[in-house]
């Protein structure tokens, strides 16, 4: 799989983002859903797998990380989207792609990212009830 060639002309068939010296696509969490959607489209750059969704905790916010494919373009693209430490949320892509269900569950479940809209968005490693975020820098774990 390659990046595609130009995103900068990426950014610009999307109409939001921005595009990283590290062959990132960069996108606001208001825009991540419409930018999806346009990646998605059959008729249009037909990413229609979605491959990994991850999250990494800085120390003054999150970053949601999503690498999807075109099978038919062999190309790949990532999109970040940084969120704000308070109340982080964002849309959630199952709609997009079903194969997003487990992996926003499980970025739920262990960053306390919200998946607005997620059709179950319950734990899914740790129990009901489990105190806190074990992947967060500020969870404290009783010794």
């Amino acid at each position: 799989m390659t990046t595609p060639a130009n995103l900068d002309e990426l950014v610009h068939t999307l109409g939001t983002g921005t595009a990283s010296p590290d062959g990132f696509l960069i996108v606001s969490p208001d825009n991540l859903l419409a930018a999806a959607r346009c990646l998605h489209n059959p008729k249009g750059l037909d990413y229609e797998y979605l491959d990994m969704i991850t999250a990494v905790d800085y120390p003054d916010f999150f970053e949601l990380v999503y690498r999807i494919q075109s099978l038919k373009k062999n190309e790949v693209v990532t999109i970040k989207t940084l969120l704000k430490k308070e109340n982080p949320a964002v849309p959630s892509l199952t709609a997009l792609w079903p194969g997003a269900n487990y992996q926003e569950r499980e970025v739920y479940d262990l960053f306390g990212i919200t998946f607005t809209g997620h059709p179950n968005l319950t734990r899914m490693m740790l129990w009901e009830g489990f105190q806190g975020y074990p992947l967060r820098k500020d969870y404290v774990v009783d010794a």
